[in-house]
């Protein structure tokens, strides 16, 4: 364990705003496929054909330690038993749905407050952090932890302020890259998850925040003034894009990059006539069944098909997905074949991910989507689109007793 606070400090004296530079020199392959973009310098690329190992891989079982600060101005309200409760199981739920399985994400909470040795007001914590400010509190918070959790054990970690004391700003809950790691416990922690959300919180919070240690970007847009609609890149559509969407299921591309698709999951079309395929609802897996096209429950899906990309230059592509009311899906506003452009060069943030209108001038479900133009995005049964620019068309012929859709995509002539 890191014993002193000098020790921490010494460790701590670089320290990036949100992210580390670039990505290391020693990729792990990851796949092999011609429609798999190659992953870029940008941070969070989309590319999916190595892993980046400076991140946390979500297979198998990963083991998170959360830690419960309080602070000398402030005497906690709730119990670090009830924060617990607030993010877990529905984190740990919603990831396990949305890998089929292949993931399950372990939390182990510090059942007590840790105190930290200056006033919450002293640290001024807002969304976008001073990073002299954000230094001082985690150079603290990881000397006061140091001394109560074996940080070798995790591969996640959440520093959990409690949320009434004065100084805590719940919109300042993100995650922090280390430009150097810190050493803890013989373990290198390259990131951490400060958690300021007000009890209850919002939404999904933490499964999105989450999301980034696992190398996923930010697919929202934030308006330059902080004014504006933040959600006009992908809507409802991932949870990468809003917490609050109907339908927060990560896209297929993302199950791709995680490895939580097989390489018989996805479809690369090619060539310039029609590839005629069969799309099985991205939600459906173990646990979750899809209603079919008459109703009947599909049960045996979540081995099929569900990604097919069509390369539209060296660094993007379209996909295509179909998309079911249904898992971590359930309140989804249209059901259909979604499609979106990625591209691999974009940074996080400024849109590497864009989901496709193909219903341009209606919108839908206004009481309670994100981003009501983009919440009819999906091609129902016996509708057809030509994706401006691309040339690329695609065909919903139908929906089979399965719960499938049929669809048939043309490429055409991409640049």
């Amino acid at each position: 364990m890191l014993r002193s606070a000098a020790a921490v400090a010494t460790t701590m004296s670089a320290l990036a705003a949100t992210s580390i530079l670039g990505g290391p020199s020693a990729a792990e392959p990851f796949s092999a496929a011609p429609c798999a973009l190659h992953r870029t310098t940008a941070h969070h690329s989309e590319g999916a054909d190595t892993w980046n190992p400076a991140y946390v891989r979500p297979l198998g079982t990963r083991d998170a330690v959360l830690v419960f600060l309080s602070f000398p101005d402030a005497v906690p309200r709730t119990t670090p038993a009830q924060l617990t409760a607030d993010h877990f199981p529905e984190t740990g739920d919603f990831y396990s749905r949305a890998s089929y399985g292949r993931f399950t994400l372990r939390p182990h909470p510090v059942n007590r407050w840790l105190r930290m040795p200056h006033p919450s007001t002293s640290y001024a914590m807002k969304r976008d952090w001073a990073a002299a400010d954000r230094s001082a509190y985690l150079r603290d918070a990881f000397t006061v932890a140091d001394k109560a959790v074996d940080f070798s054990r995790y591969d996640v970690v959440y520093l959990v302020a409690d949320p009434d004391a004065p100084g805590v700003d719940s919109d300042a809950t993100k995650v922090v890259n280390l430009e150097t790691p810190v050493r803890l416990d013989g373990k290198d922690v390259r990131r951490v998850v400060t958690v300021f959300e007000q009890h209850p919180p919002d939404r999904l919070v933490l499964a999105h925040e989450t999301g980034h240690v696992f190398d996923l970007p930010d697919l929202y847009h934030r308006p330059r003034d902080g004014k504006g609609d933040w959600d006009t890149h992908v809507g409802d559509w991932d949870l990468m894009g809003s917490q609050f969407g109907l339908s927060p299921d990560l896209f297929a591309w993302h199950k791709w990059r995680l490895g939580w698709l097989g390489p018989r999951q996805v479809a690369c079309v090619r060539g310039t006539g029609p590839t005629r395929l069969t799309l099985e609802p991205l939600e459906a897996g173990p646990g979750v069944t899809v209603p079919g096209a008459a109703g009947v429950p599909a049960f045996g899906l979540g081995r099929g098909t569900k990604l097919a990309v069509v390369r539209t230059g060296a660094d993007s592509a379209l996909a295509f997905e179909a998309r079911a009311s249904a898992g971590n899906d359930e309140s989804g506003c249209r059901e259909g074949v979604l499609v979106y452009r990625v591209r691999a060069r974009t940074e996080s943030g400024d849109g590497p991910v864009r989901v496709i209108d193909t219903h341009p001038h209606s919108a839908a479900c206004w009481e309670n989507s994100v981003y009501p133009p983009l919440a009819d995005a999906p091609l129902a049964a016996g509708e057809s689109f030509t994706v401006p620019g691309d040339g690329v068309k695609v065909e919903v012929e139908e929906r089979t007793a399965s719960g499938a859709w049929t669809v048939s995509i043309t490429p055409g002539v991409t640049g």
